[in-house]
């Protein structure tokens, strides 16, 4: 793919790579250190869930609000920004007091490194002019990469450093990225020249309490149903919603959401496909280590099954999309989901690492398929002057489900991981399987996906 791109453009695609594979990164490592840091802390799985809910609630407001910033104050500037906050981030979070510090240690991460996927996005577009996709296509691949092996590292890292060696491996990107930012990232240009940014800050203020509030109604709903928090979510999605619809730059555009369902329902799916997607990716580990009392390195390389199949069925799944548009791979993600739910079933206590590494290869065949299945979907029913507004939302779509999952993993285990509980999560899975199932099949097919490509 690099090879049909212009050599002068590699060191600004490297530059980008580089600070876009933070997140994902820094995401998913923490899936195999979280048994370690809910030791560390005595804490219970409801409790330390937050240190995944909040981080993706950080990155999902801070994405979009970051990519305001840089058409403000210039996205060279943003950029570095969001690595020196990293370095603050990664340097503090080893040493934090408690639990609450490193919570908001975290969050400080997570909005550096969301400051680097939009700011990235617009130096991209506006230095390469031909072969943009591909560009793009190339930062897609060191995002996926980073995700799927993250887990494999953390592993690694805690085996050998502990948590806070998950930490102080963002040094030596952080330092590569910066030294090639100051030399090759362009000049931002004339204030004049650059987009004056109207951030919708009612609607930012709103959509958080909306979700902070959701995420805690979900969470308690192990120790009870809470009629007040739920009566407050309520409220703020209401308040969020008659906001927005007023806004000419709304935070979320709420009236192309209900007037554009294809486009909504790819949202809808795409959040329910992270929910099972992340309850697997935090919760596995966790059963591993807690209740088969496997060493984070063990848990790491199976956990390779999940994601490492997911990278290498996407290629595939390219060429599929390419040849009968997004609903078979669809199709194929969707019974993933449910085939590889319905395996975890059959674990059992003394259930051999093959059969582990076995089952989770079916669930990270689904996410191959999904992930970019869902994408392309989405593209098919925007048009083409709101793909960046899109593309944003499609991330938030990511965040929340995320978010989402880890309210289940707290419901479902709370206190205590046993082989019990993973049945019930992989039930709960089979359920959302055949949800996703449902939108799928309803999905216009690929006739009608060029069809209305051609009429924009």
């Amino acid at each position: 793919m690099l090879a049909t791109l212009h050599k002068k453009h590699f060191p600004l695609i490297l530059t980008v790579a580089l600070g876009v594979l933070l997140n994902p990164l820094n995401s998913s490592m923490i899936a195999v250190a979280l048994s370690r840091i809910q030791e560390d802390f005595s804490l219970s799985f409801t409790d330390a869930s937050w240190l995944i809910s909040t981080y993706y609630l950080a990155s999902g407001i801070g994405q979009p609000v970051m990519g305001k910033l840089a058409d403000a104050f210039g996205a060279k500037r943003m950029y570095v920004i969001g690595l020196l906050m990293i370095v603050v981030s990664s340097v503090a979070a080893p040493f934090s007091p408690s639990f609450g510090w490193l919570i908001g240690i975290r969050v400080i991460q997570a909005i550096g490194s969301s400051a680097l996927f939009p700011s990235g996005m617009a130096m991209i577009r506006a230095s390469i002019t031909e072969n943009q996709a591909q560009a793009l296509g190339v930062l897609s691949i060191f995002s996926s990469v980073s995700a799927a092996f993250g887990p494999s590292i953390g592993g690694f890292l805690v085996h050998f450093g502990d948590w806070p060696a998950i930490f102080i491996i963002n040094f030596p990107i952080i330092i590569a990225a910066f030294v090639l930012a100051i030399k090759v990232l362009p000049q931002q240009g004339p204030k004049a020249e650059r987009k004056k940014a109207n951030i919708d800050y009612p609607g930012i203020v709103l959509f958080s309490l909306m979700i902070v509030f959701w995420l805690l109604f979900l969470l308690d709903l192990e120790k009870g149903f809470s009629f007040i928090k739920l009566l407050s979510s309520i409220v703020f999605t209401i308040l969020f919603y008659i906001v927005e619809k007023k806004r000419n730059e709304p935070f979320v555009d709420v009236i192309a959401l209900k007037k554009n369902t294809n486009m909504s329902l790819v949202y809808v799916q795409f959040i329910l496909v992270n929910i099972v997607f992340y309850s697997i990716f935090f919760g596995i580990p966790l059963y591993l280590q807690d209740f088969r009392h496997f060493d984070s390195n063990t848990t790491g390389l199976v956990m390779l099954a999940v994601a490492g199949f997911g990278v290498i069925v996407s290629p595939i799944t390219g060429r599929w999309i390419d040849r009968s548009g997004s609903k078979p791979p669809l199709l194929a993600g969707a019974l993933s989901i449910i085939i590889g739910s319905l395996l975890l079933v059959t674990i059992q206590n003394d259930s051999s690492v093959p059969w582990l590494f076995f089952c989770l290869s079916v669930l990270g065949l689904s996410n191959g398929f999904n992930n970019l299945g869902l994408q392309t979907a989405l593209y098919s029913f925007v048009p083409p002057a709101e793909t960046g507004a899109a593309s944003g939302l499609f991330m938030t779509s990511r965040y929340i489900g995320t978010i989402l999952s880890s309210s289940l993993l707290g419901i479902l285990f709370g206190q205590l991981v046993t082989t019990e509980h993973l049945h019930s999560m992989a039930w709960t899975s089979v359920i959302i399987g055949g949800l996703v199932l449902l939108l799928t099949a309803r999905m216009p097919g690929g006739k009608v996906r060029r069809k209305l490509q051609g009429e924009r």
